[in-house]
């Protein structure tokens, strides 16, 4: 199966600092997951247009099941995920944004600042998750299972958790 795993942010792909985003991603499913994962690897900056030209590309061209993003949703100017997101989605799926605000709040009350959302594309799956490792590791958790069940529903193989 295909995932495509798009980080957004101006200073890694820049070449400021390194990505580490991405590759905790990676590094959570190849932990949860039994499956083997092709993975799709993007880099680049918040601009919304190159965000929606990647999801489109990443979901109609690359036929990635899974498109998570790493980036780019809290309220800075700068911070344009969540709306070139809604701009490509077919059908938006708000329970992923509103569960991992809801659980991460007792750890980081500023966590109700994020505006991560999640939806389908054809039969693809995207979903934002938050820009930090850690962040991720918290998230990722608590959807797992949500995006097993909505892969099966879009005729994907059915995943299998460790």
């Amino acid at each position: 199966m295909k995932f495509a795993r798009i980080t957004l942010s101006d200073r890694a792909s820049a070449g400021i600092y390194e990505d580490r985003s991405g590759p905790a991603i990676e590094q959570f499913f190849a932990e949860h997951l039994a499956d083997e994962i092709e993975w799709l690897r993007v880099l680049i900056p918040d601009e919304r247009a190159e965000i929606e030209t990647s999801l489109r590309l990443a979901c109609d061209n690359e036929g990635c099941a899974l498109v998570v993003t790493t980036g780019g949703t809290g309220p800075s100017p700068r911070d344009v995920t969540p709306e070139a997101t809604r701009a490509v989605l077919e059908r938006e799926l708000p329970g992923f944004g509103e569960i991992m605000r809801v659980q991460s709040f007792s750890k980081v009350p500023t966590s109700i600042l994020s505006r991560a959302v999640a939806g389908t594309r054809g039969t693809s799956l995207i979903v934002n998750l938050p820009g930090s490792p850690r962040a991720i590791g918290e998230c990722l958790p608590l959807v797992l299972p949500a995006i097993i069940e909505c892969l099966d529903h879009l005729g994907h193989p059915r995943l299998k958790p460790r």
